[in-house]
């Protein structure tokens, strides 16, 4: 019961809307304004989630509590079954007072919030609102990130030169494909930047010891991710001066000395408003203008940041909500016991990966891509499945993050609606890409055989079954017709069979 006065409004604040300086909370005034926060039991406990993300998510709420009281509000920390519930009681107790919020990033919450009659601030964490995509995706047939992206700097003015693009190019991505370095014999190893680590508060131990009420996967917070503002700036300030200059390169690169590589570790951050992607873009140009920054390495940064992101972002809401359950190609295999368990497969690049997300709830976009969305579109996963395990399983995993991810790039669940071609490779891909195959049992070369790579078995299975799907798609037409064309195909479909019954059972 909130019986201490009457506010004149309360901010209610979901759990990505962390920013006190955007949304709603742009707006607050301790003298006028009370803060609310609802925890939903619901959705704590309704999937498995992975421990570290329960930890950051609770622990940032916990810690932006501590900042608005420090600034003088007064907050009110609600536990209730639902959202819903939680809006309920607030009202039941204090009646005709006003509830406003933010509208959330995401669909389910916002139609929840909607349906209860809060007015909802606009959602500025992006930098491209409803209106300007609808204005650009008017003018073309097809949605093509790299036009939206074009768009962008010009509309944002970044890296131009006028109306032309710093350098004469719009993008460096031939430059920015490079393989992990290659030691030779007597060489010192490639220094990759030193992750930080962030020590435990006296907040964040509280959280800690909560986690053990919550069904949860994954190993417990280890100092990987920070849970403040000012640990948010820290993890910027240390990638701007240390991994940008080498970010461009190895962006696509998957080393096994280094689980960051040279990649920013910033979304889980900028998903829950702890940083805005404007402060992002001005902490990097910043440091390039001052020199030694390749520009490949800035404009693929940048590109992560004002293209790719916000175009996800936008392509979620321009979608319809039915997108979710999109299955073109018809796959419906469970989800394989490796996704869960490392020791469920031999295939070194699937363990490694799945053990890094276990001890970190991360990884970065090309094993995300390549290994676990090729893997689950080569072996028919159903789409869902896989959407399911990563918006359970990842630090950054908001819904508006996987959905368009999951659906239309990582598993062309759509048909193409998102992406022209569905993004698949054999072991081939993995080996030039990776330091995994050194190590494997596997050999990325074979498609048939005992030792036949699972990839390049099943990705010229793929191609066979899926021919009559991608007859009308110009961009698979040649790899299509390769697959018929291959003298072994019977043999692949035979292995292919084998490979798939082995990986159900969690032996291959």
């Amino acid at each position: 019961m909130i019986d201490q006065g009457t506010p004149k409004r309360f901010i209610l604040v979901t759990f990505d809307q962390l920013s006190l300086t955007h949304g709603a909370l742009a707006t607050a005034a301790p003298e006028r304004d009370e803060i609310v926060f609802i925890e939903s039991t619901d959705m704590l406990t309704s999937r498995k989630w992975h421990s570290q993300r329960l930890f950051f998510i609770l622990s940032a709420v916990e810690h932006t509590k501590s900042d608005l009281e420090a600034s003088g509000f007064r907050v009110h920390s609600i536990r209730a079954e639902n959202i819903r519930e939680g809006v309920e009681s607030l009202r039941l107790a204090n009646p005709g007072v006003p509830i406003i919020s933010t509208t959330p990033s995401s669909r389910p919450l916002t139609e929840v919030l909607t349906s209860l009659n809060i007015e909802l601030f606009p959602n500025d964490n992006f930098l491209t609102t409803s209106e300007q995509f609808s204005q650009w995706a008017s003018g073309y047939k097809s949605l093509t990130m790299e036009y939206f992206y074009r768009w962008q700097r010009k509309r944002l003015n970044i890296l131009m030169d006028g109306n032309e693009p710093v350098g004469g190019q719009w993008n460096f991505d031939e430059d920015n494909r490079l393989p992990p370095p290659r030691t030779k014999k007597g060489q010192a190893p490639h220094l990759w930047p030193e992750p930080l680590c962030f020590e435990p508060d006296e907040i964040d131990q509280v959280v800690i010891d909560r986690l053990g009420e919550f069904d949860s996967w994954g190993q417990p917070p280890n100092g990987t991710w920070a849970t403040t503002r000012s640990g948010a700036l820290k993890q910027l300030d240390h990638f701007v001066e240390n991994a940008l200059a080498g970010f461009g390169p190895y962006e696509d690169a998957m080393p096994t000395d280094s689980w960051t590589v040279n990649h920013s570790v910033l979304s889980p951050y900028l998903n829950i408003g702890l940083l805005h992607a404007s402060e992002v873009i001005e902490a990097a140009l910043h440091k390039y203008e001052q020199g030694g920054i390749p520009l490949s390495s800035i404009e693929g940064f940048i590109r992560q940041i004002i293209g790719w992101r916000e175009y996800i972002n936008r392509i979620y809401w321009h979608f319809p909500d039915t997108y979710r359950n999109e299955n073109v190609l018809n796959s419906n295999r469970k989800l394989l016991p490796l996704f869960m368990d490392p020791q469920a497969t031999q295939m070194n690049c699937m363990s490694s990966v799945i053990s890094d997300i276990h001890e970190r709830a991360w990884v970065h976009h090309i094993p995300r891509l390549m290994l676990l969305s090729n893997l689950a579109q080569l072996a028919g996963v159903k789409p869902q499945e896989l959407l399911n395990w990563m918006r359970t399983n990842f630090i950054d995993a908001a819904d508006w993050v996987m959905v368009p991810n999951v659906i239309g790039m990582g598993m062309h669940a759509d048909g193409g609606a998102m992406m022209t071609k569905p993004y698949i490779a054999g072991g081939a891909y993995i080996s030039r890409m990776s330091n995994y195959c050194g190590g494997c049992r596997f050999d990325p070369k074979k498609r048939t055989g005992e030792d036949a790579c699972p990839f390049t078995t099943l990705y010229w299975d793929y191609l066979d079954r899926n021919a009559e799907q991608f007859a009308s798609n110009h961009r698979m037409s040649r790899p299509v017709a390769a697959a018929a064309q291959r003298e072994d195909l019977l043999a692949i479909r035979e292995r292919a069979l084998f490979v798939i019954r082995e990986l159900e059972a969690g032996n291959l």
